[in-house]
């Protein structure tokens, strides 16, 4: 596979801005009532500053391949944070992804072009060398190392929410789904998880619960809301800041954490240079900064590694 080490002479301005048109073309489901708008979700969005005022880190950056001062990043725009959202001016992106990738970038002195892309298409086109990196909430998994290389920067993992009617307090056996409806994102490892799982309800004699997939964060929770679906398999961190902003929803457990990172095509030479800035973020106490603005301070990481074994649930 290709290495992406391509530099750009041309610096362009960190994040570059993207549509609000842009932002929907991301959204599922069957109107406009499984939508959450930008600007609906805009007064619930930190923008506290934590990342402007690093300086560059000069034995961080001597890791990056000879040239490099730009890279391209895609970013999966979720709607919903700590994940990536995009603020009520309709372009400016904000999360706990944006913050750690604009950090690193402050730390080795580049600049990053960003591009907004679906969850699901990100991994794949990693290889393709279409962009340098990605974020989205990638959780390392080892399937997915088997095509990808992370850099990890925080700890997060797979968990469960309903609404607050359901007879459900706690899901530790997935046969507890049997015969539910179960909504989740597009192309997540929740997703993963639960097709793989399906057959535990079968092979108890009962019957298999419905995997519904969106792609956009908004139509998970109206879906929920509404009656169409159960309960929800998400991002632990994902799912606790959605129940604490809304009514009627509970989180239930963490089901199986997972450590989460920056992606990169497999054998990429960029990997050392972000692991050395996400430890300088550590270090210096940026990182525990960003996590305290997101409100993920319980989900934080010692040191930052690269394409570890993926976590087990003891």
């Amino acid at each position: 596979m290709r290495t992406p080490t391509r530099a750009r002479n041309k610096l362009i301005a960190p994040f570059v801005p993207i549509t609000t048109a842009a932002l929907l073309l991301t959204a599922c489901g069957s109107g406009s009532d499984d939508t959450v708008s930008a600007a609906a979700q805009a007064d619930k969005i930190p923008t506290t500053d934590v990342v402007s005022a690093l300086k560059k880190d000069e034995a961080a950056a001597k890791l990056l391949p000879s040239g490099t001062t730009d890279l391209t990043i895609a970013v999966s725009v979720s709607g919903q944070p700590p994940g990536t959202s995009i603020l009520d001016d309709g372009k400016t992106l904000a999360g706990q992804d944006v913050d750690f990738a604009n950090a690193v970038a402050k730390v080795l002195g580049i600049t990053l072009r960003t591009e907004q892309a679906s969850f699901e298409a990100i991994l794949p086109a990693l290889d393709s060398g279409k962009y340098d990196l990605g974020v989205g909430n990638f959780g390392v998994t080892d399937e997915r190392r088997k095509a990808i290389d992370f850099v990890t920067y925080i700890n997060d993992g797979q968990g469960f929410a309903t609404r607050e009617d359901s007879k459900l307090t706690k899901v530790t056996d997935l046969k507890q789904l049997c015969g539910l409806n179960v909504a989740t994102g597009a192309g997540t490892t929740f997703e993963a998880t639960l097709e793989e799982n399906k057959r535990l309800c079968t092979d108890a004699g009962k019957k298999a619960y419905k995997v519904q997939t969106y792609n956009e964060q908004g139509a998970i929770w109206s879906s929920l809301q509404q009656g169409r679906s159960d309960i929800v398999m998400s991002t632990i961190n994902g799912l606790r800041y959605s129940v604490a902003h809304q009514q009627g929803v509970t989180f239930l457990n963490e089901f199986h954490r997972l450590d989460v990172g920056f992606a990169f095509q497999k054998g990429s030479r960029l990997t050392p240079a972000f692991q050395a800035a996400v430890n300088k973020l550590i270090a210096d106490g940026t990182y525990a900064r960003i996590l305290k603005k997101w409100g993920t301070t319980g989900s934080a990481i010692t040191k930052s590694e690269i394409s570890p074994p993926e976590l087990r649930t003891p």
